[in-house]
């Protein structure tokens, strides 16, 4: 027992009783004395009971004899707290206050009474255990599954060609120009399927299961002309014949080679179902037309060229000749003729008086980066066109075009029409199943047409995801430029889309683009003028 005049504090049964005995002429007690005598008496580590304390203080003045527990004797606790997922524990310990120190031996076994019993972290435990003022750790933590790998496409061949190109996020495709054309042999191994994997098992911290997803399988193409599937394993594929490898999304398809001593009037037109490569000149009025690519070693001369792949020509493409391909067409330079290209045209040195039209970029002087021209005619292309030198004062208007993509727009209007169509399909189709739900099914079609229905809200989701992927490609119409390496000079019209501007003075190195309404000219020090006209 332990006080002062009038006031004792004695420790019974793990509290601390305050004593208060009347005493005449006894200076008043404040609560910061009391907490002086607690102190006193050894019981500064008990738990004190703060609003008992501002009691027992407050009635010392008064001429009563009373007794009141103002501190008590505690033991180290803790509180459990697990995440909804169960992937997490924590546990807060509140330090002893005079009682029992809080031990990991019995810490543990409480936890996995609790239910928590995978993944406890026992050093963690041990030092907020030992810790004087208690505080929040991380008790345990599960291990998540890991989900399976989607099983994916593996080329044994190298494949220059991939008549699939992909957009990037700057809206330009990364398309290669014809080489040498790769060549298997029949039997040849051409791809092969590296299988999905099942992932890896998780536990929560409850020690429950927790099962992986199992990652996507993939199939070859059903239709890939001049390849099969291997006999005795259905995850690699095989050339048929001797041929061209030519990568087509979930697959490879092997086009036939065939070789031409040049095309004029003594060997006639040529159309062939595969690549075909010509060793000399295309004269004029000869068609070579072929379903994969066509290479030229000469100079087309008032020739006309047709490949669903792409064309190279060796030399030029000149006096009116024509090539169009489904994906890039590359030459040394082209001369009062026309080129179309699905993806991609890329000329050597120059262009002149000629008309250009390629669905993503146009590339000039790729092998003349000082010197290559592009003079007279049109260039349009939805993202880029880039040219060293633009125009020429001695020469008639050139036209250049970007920002503008007719066979992407007129799919876009196609596929609003189909999206039109298939709503109103699906709006009759639903009101036919919930009219027969709520009247009855009397001529037994209600499955018939709930079948159609389910598959016109397929169609519909598949048509919505198109629009999706093409308001994407033509949002990047914004991103168009036209690059000049070397200068402009001359008369040039330009356009960004709608928005056309006549360029009538000389530009230096730099590039002109489209920012709202303006078009701007952006010289390589980052400075951007408005380009009137």
């Amino acid at each position: 027992m332990s006080g002062s005049s009038g006031v004792d504090l004695i420790e019974a049964e793990g509290q601390l009783w305050l004593h208060h005995r009347p005493m005449p002429n006894r200076p008043a007690l404040s609560v910061e004395a009391a907490k002086d005598l607690i102190a006193q008496s050894g019981h500064a580590h008990w738990f004190l009971l703060g609003d008992e304390l501002h009691q027992a203080v407050s009635r010392c003045a008064s001429e009563e004899s009373f007794k009141v527990v103002i501190a008590e004797r505690r033991d180290a606790s803790f509180e459990l707290e697990i995440a909804p997922d169960a992937m997490c524990a924590w546990v807060t310990v509140s330090p002893a206050r005079g009682g029992s120190l809080l031990d990991v031996s019995v810490l543990v076994p409480a936890l996995a009474q609790a239910g928590v019993l995978f993944g406890v972290d026992e050093a963690a435990l041990q030092q907020v255990c030992a810790s004087p003022e208690g505080g929040r750790v991380v008790a345990a933590k599960g291990k998540p599954a890991r989900n399976g790998e989607d099983a994916r496409f593996e080329m044994l061949v190298d494949v220059t060609r991939d008549r699939r190109p992909k957009v990037g996020q700057n809206g330009l495709i990364d398309f290669r120009e014809l080489g040498d054309i790769p060549v298997v042999e029949a039997d040849q191994a051409l791809m092969k399927i590296i299988p999905e994997t099942v992932g890896f098992l998780g536990r929560n911290v409850r020690a429950e299961v927790l099962e992986p997803v199992r990652g996507q399988p993939v199939a070859f193409a059903a239709d890939l002309p001049g390849a099969k599937v291997d006999g005795q394993d259905p995850k690699l594929l095989r050339a048929l014949f001797k041929g061209q490898p030519v990568r087509m999304g979930d697959g490879v398809m092997v086009e036939q080679v065939v070789y031409f001593n040049g095309a004029s009037m003594a060997t006639g037109n040529i159309a062939f179902d595969g690549t075909a490569q010509i060793e000399g000149d295309v004269l004029t009025g000869m068609k070579v037309q072929a379903s994969g690519d066509i290479i030229v070693t000469g100079t087309v001369d008032g020739g006309h060229l047709e490949a669903g792949g792409s064309i190279r020509v060796g030399g030029g493409i000149i006096a009116r000749a024509s090539a169009r391909a489904g994906d890039s067409v590359s030459a040394r330079f082209v001369e009062n003729s026309s080129v179309d290209a699905g993806v991609g045209i890329t000329i050597d040195s120059m262009v002149l008086q000629s008309q250009l039209q390629a669905g993503n970029q146009i590339i000039v002087g790729t092998q003349s980066p000082q010197r290559g021209r592009l003079v007279g005619g049109s260039a349009r292309a939805m993202m880029l066109i880039r040219v060293p030198l633009l125009g020429d004062s001695a020469s008639v208007v050139t036209q250049v075009l970007v920002g503008v993509n007719p066979v992407l727009e007129a799919e876009y209007q196609d596929v609003l029409g189909l999206i039109a169509k298939q709503n109103q399909e699906e709006e009759n189709l639903g009101r036919l199943v919930q009219h027969l739900t709520r009247q009855g099914d009397k001529t037994g079609v209600l499955d018939r047409l709930r079948s159609n229905w389910a598959q016109a809200l397929q169609a519909l989701g598949l048509l919505l995801v198109r629009k999706d992927e093409l308001d994407k490609q033509m949002a990047l119409f914004g991103n168009a430029r036209v690059e000049i390496g070397a200068g402009v000079s001359g008369p040039v019209d330009l356009a960004f889309g709608k928005t056309q501007r006549r360029l009538r003075r000389t530009y230096d190195i730099g590039y002109f683009s489209i920012d709202k309404d303006l078009v701007l000219f952006t010289t390589p020090d980052g400075e951007a003028l408005v380009v009137d006209g």
